[in-house]
């Protein structure tokens, strides 16, 4: 097995037509807190927001401020990302919010998977990337020469996500990386954690990793671990007591590919 590819840099700058506003939920699974992403075209009237995030009333406030919006983008329906959506449209008068997962959509129908959003300046292209979530949609945004790709929780800006059982798969989730490997050179602006220079570059060091562990997990189920505490007692023998709930889903969700992968002619 081939060492992990080496990480693409951190971004401390900006485009101008993008602005962060990162919303006060810091903790294990969000770690800084969840990052929402206010984009405006130089000189245009409306802007666009990706992940409103929790319903906070003082962020949502702050997210206000920069408004008019054309519309409030989803990455996906986990609630530190969409539960201040509603409220956020509310304070806007009613906001056109858009997501993949109807249950989350208001004033608009569902993101289709390469569907494009022009207007104002953005050129905004929805990309589909299941796998951490099924309803896990990235942003492809041009703004002139720009180009980024706003990534939620598919990758983060640090550490690696959750792929978890019954909404996560990880046969999903690992084409979902082999996707985004084909974006060389294009900021990532992920739902947690800092920007990334390179999306493809984060995308195959995310790969490298899955592979590395996926191995690790099959050594593990050949030991005799059938279950995923058992498989978090051999793989992951130092985890932080806090999060070896999500360990323990990762590993749920690794024994059902490899298992699958096992029973494919």
């Amino acid at each position: 097995m081939r060492g992990a590819a080496p990480e693409s840099a951190e971004v401390d700058r900006l485009p101008g037509w993008v602005t962060l506003l990162r919303a006060p939920n810091p903790g294990p699974m969000t770690l800084d807190g969840t990052n929402t992403w206010i984009l405006r075209a130089p000189g245009a009237d409306v802007a666009a927001v990706v992940d409103p995030g929790p319903l906070d009333e003082g962020h949502l406030r702050r997210i206000a401020e920069f408004g008019p919006f054309q519309f409030i983008l989803i990455t996906h329906g986990h609630h530190d990302h969409v539960e201040g959506a509603d409220r956020l449209s509310e304070l806007l008068g009613g906001t056109t919010v858009l997501a993949a997962d109807p249950a989350h959509c208001r004033n608009g129908e569902p993101l289709d998977p390469f569907e494009s959003l022009g207007g104002n300046g953005l050129e905004i292209r929805v990309v589909d990337t299941p796998g951490h979530t099924s309803d896990s949609v990235s942003f492809l945004v041009e703004c002139g020469d720009d180009r980024a790709m706003f990534t939620g929780d598919t990758i983060l800006g640090r550490g690696t996500t959750v792929v978890a059982q019954p909404d996560g798969d990880l046969g999903a989730y690992l084409d979902s990386l082999e996707l985004l490997s084909a974006y060389p050179e294009v900021l990532m602006l992920p739902g947690h954690g800092p920007a990334r220079a390179d999306t493809a570059e984060r995308a195959r060091f995310y790969l490298d990793h899955r592979r590395e562990r996926l191995a690790q997990v099959a050594a593990a189920m050949a030991a005799g671990a059938e279950t995923p505490a058992a498989v978090v007692d051999l793989v992951y023998p130092d985890i932080d007591p806090g999060v070896r709930f999500a360990a323990e889903w990762s590993a749920a969700a690794q024994l059902d590919y490899l298992r699958r992968k096992r029973m494919t002619p």
